[in-house]
């Protein structure tokens, strides 16, 4: 008996040693974060009160539709104000240009958040893109820069034509077979469209998404699945910030992101194995060493594979052998690059319908505009020399711009300039902001692209007409692309913003040219959904997911 009691007095005094190190820990992580929150020099700054400690305000704005909140905010607070993420975190939000440029140009002091760069090497890999920082990210950038220069996107067009050709043929046969306009759910076609496009132009792999026969493909199917297990703002995500024991807590989505990448790795595996000797063969038919004017390649994946092979680029100019040689980095990196062009594109076009069917007039003036080109299957050139598509195209990107805002976590305690002194909540004037290490800093894509003080009384409305003398206030805006932030800017602006929108023009030539669009439901009934994406659903229905119902008919001239 003593002996049993001795054993379990041991037992318990483990556990108590246990308990006590994780409710310490606890405590600690506690008092870290209210001194955090409590302490913030942001705190001077005027914003709205949080309705919750665990959300913030996130809830409060992702249940305003458009992300039409923090323009309210703008309006009542000035040009800067603070309001909470998740546990109380406070987060700048301003409009000030120099504000933008300056958190935009110091990519290396303003990251993503650690807790997103921790979300996004658990799911895409610890190698990509997205992920490295300082000079292994400007090594990437330097190596991939090739792969979306004009060249590049040039020779794939005719890749963006065909898959939009066959997306076009799908719609017309089933418009063929109806007396009336067929009801078709654009998002969901648009979607499998950039899934094979980016595909093909990404790592040289057709998923056949548009496949009309409907036949399934593994690798399909498992980044489907792969991407439908990301949670991005979910608590379970937030709470794993603050304790690794939520991480390792079993659940569905773990079991299914396991399952998915074990198929992607085993596909991307064979993938390398088989571009590697295409690589191997080309040399030896060449009979000399692959070099730096070889680094051409119709798909990234063969791009940097050759770029880590060649003889007369210096190792420290060269992707580990991890990095390039192994299977889930390459479908874990080009995936980061089809996560942001896929889902983008997909929407941007899915967006320019809904626009269309909103403003019957422009669609009228876009059709007849693109059916006074000869040809079918124009050239990169071609089609970024048509002006009124060009200006339907950023004003849909200004007004409907897939990402509504981006969020940066500064490294280091600093100080940002800015343009026009402002006035704090106790009505003191300040010229710049201080930033504490680990503050927020969110770029506000959709309320700089809807601000009345930049592009005038007339902001809010869908005006293609504005591009043709458009505001000078727009010049200050620090976007990589037509002044917008849409592709963001700086050293970490969309390395493949040619590539999204000659594919955006490429889709809007061969469908318009060929449909006529209106509206399945009342306008009224299609929900603007903000996060991640702006993405369409309905108010009628739910549960369907993303989606944005349309009728088409083909376009028969008068």
């Amino acid at each position: 008996m003593a002996s049993f009691l001795s054993g379990f007095s041991f037992i318990s005094s483990g556990v108590l040693t246990v308990i006590s190190a994780c409710l310490a820990y606890g405590l600690w992580q506690v008092y870290r974060l209210l001194h955090f929150v409590y302490t913030t020099p942001l705190r001077v700054l005027p914003g709205p009160d949080a309705p919750s400690f665990f959300y913030g305000n996130l809830k409060e704005i992702s249940a305003v539709e458009n992300s039409a909140l923090p323009d309210r905010w703008f309006k009542q607070y000035g040009t800067h104000f603070v309001d909470r993420d998740f546990m109380m975190t406070p987060r700048l939000w301003s409009l000030d240009p120099q504000v933008i440029h300056y958190v935009l140009a110091h990519h290396d002091l303003y990251t993503r958040p650690q807790d997103d760069i921790n979300f996004i090497a658990e799911t895409l890999g610890h190698h990509g893109a997205f992920v490295v920082q300082g000079e292994r990210h400007k090594l990437y950038r330097k190596i991939m820069n090739p792969a979306f220069g004009p060249a590049q996107v040039r020779d794939l067009t005719e890749v963006f034509l065909q898959k939009a050709a066959l997306l076009r043929d799908i719609w017309a046969i089933a418009t063929s077979q109806s007396q009336s306009p067929v009801r078709v759910n654009v998002n969901r076609d648009l979607s499998k469209t950039t899934l094979d496009i980016i595909g093909v132009a990404g790592f040289g792999y057709d998923f056949h998404a548009l496949d009309p026969e409907g036949k399934p493909n593994e690798l399909n199917l498992a980044f489907q699945k792969f991407l439908s297990t990301t949670e991005p703002g979910s608590l379970r995500m937030y709470l794993g910030a603050f304790s690794p024991l939520v991480k390792m807590l079993p659940s569905k989505r773990r079991r299914d992101m396991k399952d998915s990448s074990s198929i992607i790795c085993r596909i991307g595996s064979q993938l390398v194995t088989d571009k590697k000797k295409e690589i191997v063969q080309a040399v030896l038919e060449k009979q000399r060493t692959l070099e730096r004017k070889d680094m051409r390649g119709r798909d990234l994946l063969t791009l940097l594979m050759k770029a880590n092979m060649a003889t007369d680029i210096p190792e420290i100019q060269k992707m580990s052998d991890a990095e390039v040689n192994s299977p889930y980095h390459h479908l874990a990196e080009i995936p980061s690059f089809l996560l942001a062009g896929h889902e983008s594109t997909n929407t941007a076009v899915t967006w320019a319908l809904y626009a269309l069917c909103k403003h019957p007039e422009v669609q009228m003036k876009l059709r007849e505009h693109l059916l006074a080109v000869e040809t079918e299957m124009p050239s990169m050139d071609e089609l970024s020399a048509l002006p009124y598509l060009d200006m339907f195209v950023r004003e849909t990107m200004r007004l409907y711009s897939p990402v509504t805002a981006v969020v940066r976590e500064a490294r280091k305690d600093d100080v940002i300039p800015l343009s026009k002194p402002a006035t704090d909540r106790y009505g003191n004037e300040y010229r710049e902001i201080r930033i504490a290490k680990g503050n927020m800093v969110v770029i506000p894509v959709s309320a700089m692209h809807r601000s009345k003080e930049v592009w005038g009384e007339d902001a809010l409305e869908f005006k293609t007409e504005r591009w043709l003398n458009p505001p000078e206030a727009i010049s200050a805006i620090p976007g990589v692309w037509g002044h917008l932030l849409t592709f963001i800017g700086g050293p970490r602006a969309c390395i493949g913003y040619r590539f999204s929108l000659v594919e955006m023009k490429a889709l809007l030539f061969m469908l318009v040219r060929e449909f006529e669009f209106e509206f399945a439901v009342p306008v009224d009934d299609i929900v603007i959904n903000t996060l991640p994406f702006r993405m369409p659903s309905l108010r009628s229905a739910p549960e369907e997911g993303y989606q944005l119902p349309l009728l088409i008919k083909p376009y028969k001239a008068t």
